[in-house]
């Protein structure tokens, strides 16, 4: 009985598997009938590339030549016994861990037990292993041993080297012109560079008597443009990077990868240019900050941005020699070209604020913060001997500025202080009751650097070198007692004070680029606001306003100004305004959602002091030539309008004679079109017109009668 039922329940799954292998067959066949056919076609080209589709993966593919560029070999290490050789590695890895991961050591040992005085060390990665190189080569352990490093693979690459030398594949020369070309301009006319139309239009235009457009294209740059610090270069900012352009017609120079690039900075010296993109960065390979050589662009090196910091984050020297960031108790200074740390270390400095280079020295000057007991001071040192030239402490203080005068006479570091009040209780317990400014100003020139310093009891708001010369200004106060104080230092170390305007609506300061004339800006909030200064007397020759102005620049030779709307920071009334240096109204430009302008920098000239004091000695000679060329150009002007203007008028003339005979020609089709009536005449005939006279009411007089 058993086995039959066991038999009957096998026959029974049986068929139910035999049913639902049917059904599943059914509803196989029905979805292959309503399955699209997702298959290409047979002359179907696939144009879309691995890189496209899997560029991040592919990145980190490992290569076969991974696991051999990721060893180097360190020679010139101790030779120890096994007693020491614990202690040799310790140091090895402390050393050397800090460029990555080490993933293995290896010692080779002679035949007595004791090291060869070489070793290899794998890295987890080729990239890892590079840096280790470029920093460790040339490492000194101590007096008797300094490091070689090299890369496994150079080995075979040298054992390698065929007999006969091949040459390399020469690039063909792409001449641009003359990268300098804008300065043999006849009339020195400076250029500047404007963007408008939302961003759609970039224009070149050179500041004649009516300003010109040198050249002009539409989506030059995707978001901003900018100068290199001599006007060789025009960059433009695109999605995948940054590009150069020079020349008499601007032609691309060089285009630089950097993917999302937002932040450009350049060497003093125009070798090197700085990117920065916040797209994601890769531990092994940073691309946050990428260092470029302009010429050839190779990327010299890439470094993280591991917090947020100000731009520009590497801070240049005057020539483009060093440059330096600020770490964790740490200045790092590297060197071009190597583009290593000065002497392979940091600049040891425990809670280091900020720091800033002198404009014309190899000098260094940072601050750092008061610590328990320790006071807060200000440090100058000279680069690269790292010799402290001046040391300054403070005390109660909350922060620090740092301004360089621009030929590097003058170093102004802005500390803002609390005020010390003890309580009326207890006379050793104090606290700290709002803050007051004072202005330490360094003689950098004058010997053991002397310091002077100024106190402000208001808000500091802005402060200002005079360029060249001694002078600075700074606003103070609060709106609406608003003032603006102008100081001298005196060669035998008094600071004067020049003269203070009161009630002033400004929160910008101007200097002409020459000294002397300043333009006070109330930017912004202010409405615009300008008022012109002449620092030789202290008269003030202009009080002026630009509504709305966002903006104040001027041009390098500090004869013009111009104030500006820009749609990004209003939306109407966008436009430029030309003034020059005595705030005289040159020219107005409205331009439709005006976003930026620029000046084209000059490089230094090339004209000795001498030259220069001879110049200024003749002034009245050669500005005698100058107003002769000034009148013969408006007379030249003046004759080029008579001449345009003879032109259209005696095109319209011919223009109105050709038409005037048209009309009489179609005189017999418009009388055939009409009956016979001349409409031509109708104007001219009395019965044509009828009479009519309208009388409405104009105004109701009402008179008073007197009894």
């Amino acid at each position: 009985r058993g086995v039959n039922m066991a038999a009957g329940r096998l026959d029974t799954d049986s068929r139910k598997s035999r049913e639902s292998e049917s059904h599943v067959e059914d509803d196989a066949s029905e979805n292959e009938e309503e399955m699209p056919n997702f298959s290409d076609s047979d002359d179907f080209a696939d144009d879309v590339t691995d890189d496209e589709l899997l560029g991040d993966l592919l990145r980190k593919k490992p290569k076969p030549s991974d696991s051999v560029d990721s060893v180097i070999i360190v020679d010139c290490i101790p030779e120890v016994g096994k007693d020491r050789l614990e202690k040799l590695k310790n140091v090895i890895k402390k050393l050397f861990s800090k460029f990555g991961n080490v993933v293995n050591t290896y010692y080779p040992v002679n035949e007595d037990g004791n090291t060869k005085g070489y070793m290899f060390l794998e890295f987890s990665s080729p990239q890892h292993a590079h840096e280790a190189v470029k920093m460790t080569n040339g490492y000194k352990l101590d007096k008797q041993h300094v490091f070689k490093v090299n890369h496994f693979s150079d080995f075979e690459k040298y054992v390698n080297i065929p007999e006969e030398w091949e040459p390399p594949d020469i690039k063909p020369y792409q001449d641009v012109g003359n990268v300098r070309s804008f300065l043999q301009n006849k009339d020195c006319y400076d250029q500047f560079s404007v963007i408008y139309g939302e961003g759609e239009k970039t224009a070149i235009f050179l500041n004649s008597p009516e300003p010109s457009k040198a050249e002009e294209r539409a989506r030059w740059t995707e978001t901003y443009v900018r100068w290199s610090p001599q006007g060789t270069y025009l960059a433009t900012f695109h999605q995948k990077g940054i590009a150069l352009w020079g020349g008499p017609k601007f032609s691309q120079i060089m285009r630089f990868s950097h993917q999302g690039v937002q932040l450009i900075d350049f060497s003093p010296c125009e070798k090197y240019l700085v990117t920065f993109s916040p797209m994601q960065d890769s531990h092994e390979d940073p691309q946050a900050i990428i260092i470029w050589d302009i010429l050839s662009g190779v990327k010299k090196r890439g470094f993280h941005c591991e917090s947020r910091s100000t731009w520009p984050i590497f801070k240049w020297n005057h020539d483009g020699d060093y440059f330096a960031r600020i770490g964790e108790d740490a200045i790092s200074i590297y060197e071009t070209p190597s583009f290593g740390l000065m002497e392979k270390k940091s600049l040891k400095v425990t809670a280091v604020r900020d720091f800033s280079w002198s404009p014309t020295d190899n000098i260094i000057a940072y601050w750092v913060p008061e610590m328990s007991n320790t006071p807060a001071r200000v440090t100058l040192i000279e680069i690269p001997s790292r010799t402290e030239l001046c040391v300054r402490n403070l005390f109660n203080v909350a922060d620090c500025k740092m301004h360089w005068q621009k030929s590097g006479d003058y170093l102004c570091v802005k500390v803002d202080r609390y005020n010390k009040v003890k309580k009326a209780d207890d006379k050793d317990q104090v606290k700290y009751g709002g803050v007051y400014y004072n202005f330490e100003l360094f003689r950098i020139r004058e010997k053991q650097i002397p310091v002077d310093k100024v106190e402000e009891k208001e808000t500091v708001l802005a402060f200002a070198w005079e360029p060249v010369g001694s002078k600075f200004a700074c606003i103070h106060g609060e709106a609406p007692r608003i003032s603006v104080t102008f100081y001298n230092i005196q060669p035998r170390g008094r600071v004067e004070t020049l003269k203070t305007l009161e009630k002033r609506s400004a929160n910008h300061l101007f200097w002409s680029p020459n000294g002397q004339f300043i333009v006070l800006a109330g930017l912004r909030s202010m409405n615009g606001v300008l008022e012109f200064v002449d620092t030789q007397d202290m008269t003030i020759m202009t009080q002026t306003e630009h509504f709305m102005a966002t903006d104040v620049e001027w041009d390098p030779t500090g004869r013009y100004v111009v104030s500006a709307v820009s749609w990004w920071g209003h939306k109407v009334d966008n436009g430029y305004w030309m003034w020059n240096f005595q705030g005289i109204l040159q020219h107005k430009q409205p331009l439709e959602k005006f976003c930026q302008l620029q000046w084209r920098p000059r490089p230094p000239s090339l004209l000795g002091e001498n030259r220069v004091k001879e110049i200024k000695k003749n002034f009245k000679t050669w500005a005698q030539k100058f107003e002769m060329e000034d009148s013969m150009r408006k007379m030249t002007a003046s004759k080029d309008m008579l001449d345009k203007r003879r032109t259209l008028m005696e095109e319209y003339r011919q223009y109105r004679e050709t038409k005037e005979q048209e009309f009489h020609e179609m005189k017999e089709i418009r009388l055939e079109l009409h009956s016979g009536v001349d409409t031509d005449e109708l104007c001219y005939q009395e019965d044509n017109f009828s009479e009519e006279t309208i009388e409405f009411l104009v105004k109701v007089e009402e008179k008073v009668v007197e009894e």
